[in-house]
């Protein structure tokens, strides 16, 4: 049997891991008018806070619902701050039991992984191996059962009133069908997700007929070694889907040789180079632009846009890019807002 983490609420709503998220949930966002009202008044809204976790009350449920088209329609729920302050406290101590129920190959919103990772582990597995699958879920997160969900976390997690106050937050991120979704942008919801399709990870790491795998929230790639493998450990993982998590593929499945390479996680990767997509050159040159707009007008200093530019530049890390940023910065090092500000890599 699976070993459960105890977590109490009293250990939620202590005063000190309330304050650790608080710093957490603020982190770059002192200035937002929300976030400074909340910390002018600290001591009484983390004993407000507390009170409500103890007493059952929390979250408080309150959204800010806005749409992105990245590049496709996107719905952002973003949680007043008390509950993301509330997120990072429940995060403090339920994320090492999170960490270890996934598989290495996980690499969304875990420290020590992330794009950079996955992208640097699938070309290592296009050297490996001759064929791969690349898949994801249809409507991911609206999709997410939240009976599956809870049975899930009751069996990682122990202590009534800590399950209940995750179901809360389950129940409160139904926005259009209730019993099914999380809202994206919850740090939680993160983590919910991650969660849900672990088991699919293990289901295809123990196919007879797959040797690697990797996934990037609801995005997964895996190689095998033929073709008819490979048809083989999609067909055993869309039944799987279905069965275990009520979740069905986008139609649009990729199939191929290694040695073509595949997009992932905004890059296009082959056996011997990583380039970068369209979109992420084109959102480096729209965030490039922002920078130096900032820079000119005065309202940046120096230091402050090249921070934000060694942020923007980091986003291409891996790729061959170094062309690109020439043409960009007109012949020096493309990522320069100005020589004597920014200085070259």
């Amino acid at each position: 049997m699976t070993r459960r983490d105890a977590i109490s609420l009293a250990e939620v709503a202590a005063r000190d891991n309330l304050l650790l998220a608080t710093w957490k949930a603020a982190r770059g966002k002192r200035e937002r008018p929300a976030v400074a009202r909340f910390l002018d008044d600290l001591d009484a809204r983390l004993a407000m806070l507390g009170r409500d976790i103890l007493e059952e009350r929390a979250p408080a449920g309150d959204f800010r619902r806005f749409t992105i088209h990245d590049p496709k329609r996107r719905v952002i729920t973003a949680a007043c701050f008390a509950d993301r302050v509330l997120h990072h406290a429940i995060l403090n101590l339920a994320e090492p039991r999170f960490e270890r129920m996934l598989v290495d190959g996980c690499h969304a919103c875990r420290p020590g992984k992330g794009v950079h990772a996955a992208v640097r582990e699938v070309q290592q597995n296009l050297r490996c191996w001759p064929w791969f699958v690349k898949v994801d879920v249809d409507g991911y997160f609206p999709s997410i059962d939240h009976v599956l969900l809870k049975d899930l976390l009751a069996r990682r997690f122990k202590g009534a009133g800590f399950l209940a106050l995750l179901g809360r937050i389950i129940d409160a991120g139904a926005a259009d069908t209730p019993g099914r979704g999380l809202p994206i942008g919850a740090l939680t919801s993160q983590h919910f997700a991650n969660a849900y399709l672990d088991a699919a990870d293990r289901m295809l790491l123990a196919h007879a007929g797959v040797r690697a795998h990797v996934r990037y929230m609801d995005d997964i790639v895996w190689w095998c070694p033929s073709r008819a493998a490979a048809l083989a450990s999609l067909d055993e993982l869309r039944a799987f889907l279905w069965r275990e998590r009520k979740l069905v593929l986008k139609p649009a499945v990729c199939l191929g040789r290694s040695t073509q390479g595949l997009a992932f996680c905004g890059f296009r990767i082959r056996p011997g180079e990583v380039f970068a997509s369209a979109r992420k050159l084109s959102r480096y040159r729209a965030g490039l632009a922002r920078v130096q707009a900032a820079l000119s007008s005065g309202q940046a200093s120096p230091l402050q846009a090249q921070r934000a530019y060694d942020a923007l530049l980091a986003t291409l890390t891996g790729a061959q890019t170094l062309g690109f940023r020439r043409r960009l910065g007109g012949g020096g090092d493309a990522g320069a807002c100005s020589p004597s500000v920014l200085g070259c890599e």
